[in-house]
């Protein structure tokens, strides 16, 4: 079972795309500076299919992507509810998962997403953003990961 705290409109989560993030809590990987600490507690509301029919809803064609923002506790319930989004909107709409995990559980299928972010944030290499993160993320085709991390350093600025 996953529960979201809250949720937003986002545009840096994936680029290149108007994305509905569902911040998803009980995250069970406690990684030292998250920016998002509160979701490691078990709290909020039972996400189902029902509530992704109310969000479709009230934002229809005014975004183009829902990702998944952690959801670690449940990957499998994570994968179901993107193949819920993929056959609702026949493939319109793209899915993305932020799991701070090492690697995928090996039973995911990368083939129900359209995007993957990976990785626990370790605060001394930093996020997406920096050149040194042990973090990545890929945009999925045909079944396969492709590396897309450039894609949030390109515009990285350096302070001296």
């Amino acid at each position: 079972m996953l529960q979201y705290v809250s949720y937003d409109i986002v545009f840096q989560e994936i680029p290149q795309e108007v994305t509905l993030a569902i911040n998803l809590s009980n995250c069970p990987n406690r990684c030292k500076g998250c920016h998002s600490a509160y979701l490691m507690q078990n709290t909020g509301e039972v996400l189902t299919e029902e509530t992704l029919d109310i969000l479709l809803l009230t934002y229809g064609s005014a975004i183009t992507c829902v990702c998944f923002m952690g959801g670690d506790a449940d990957p499998a319930e994570v994968e179901r509810l993107s193949v819920y989004l993929h056959a609702r909107t026949q493939g319109r709409l793209k899915t993305g998962w932020y799991s701070g995990k090492k690697e995928l559980p090996p039973d995911c299928s990368v083939a129900h997403f359209d995007y993957i972010k990976i990785g626990p944030y370790i605060e001394q290499l930093g996020g997406l953003d920096s050149p040194t993160t042990n973090q990545r993320f890929y945009r999925i085709d045909a079944g396969q990961l492709i590396d897309m991390t450039h894609w949030f350093q390109r515009n990285r600025k350096i302070s001296v």
